[in-house]
């Protein structure tokens, strides 16, 4: 089989550039605006709004770091697993403040639609005004980092 110069094919590709290492200044404003973002949200919940913006974006570098934190955060597999697919998942599997973020979220990281009013009324019925600005903010931020790591192809299980 023969690719041409516009095939994306990363699985054999190397790391492009160490990005913190050439920009350290910019690398350093995205660790601190991810610090930010996250005051005062769950944990758990900014891992499975950040692996589920990591899917839609083909960020492998930062699923698997999500991933991971997620764990640590006590996520259950059957959770991290079910999240490609968590509109589908069973009643209980996530809770409607997850349902909204992750809804959110998604609309977001598909930004050429914009984010619909009744995404984000969901959203806004779940989480206080403060709440929501992080979140939103969560999203952001782990968007920036998806753009990062997939242009200078970050390796997985680098961090």
């Amino acid at each position: 089989m023969t690719t041409n110069s516009t095939t994306k094919d990363s699985t054999t590709a190397p790391a492009r550039l160490d990005y913190a290492r050439t920009a350290p200044k910019v690398f350093r404003a995205v660790i601190a605006l991810d610090a930010a973002a996250r005051e005062g949200l769950d944990p758990a919940l900014v891992e499975l709004v950040q692996m589920r913006t990591s899917q839609l974006n083909g960020c492998a570098y930062c699923l698997d770091m999500h991933a991971k934190d997620a764990r640590k955060a006590g996520e259950t597999d059957e959770r991290i697993y079910l999240l490609p697919v968590w509109h589908e998942a069973p009643a209980g599997v996530y809770n409607e403040r997850e349902r909204a973020a992750l809804a959110l979220a998604e609309e977001i990281a598909r930004i050429e639609g914009g984010v619909s009013d009744a995404v984000y009324a969901r959203a806004a019925e779940q989480f206080a005004e403060a709440e929501l600005a992080q979140l939103i903010s969560v999203c952001f931020t782990i968007n920036t980092w998806n753009r990062i790591n997939v242009a200078t192809r970050k390796t997985p299980g680098t961090h």
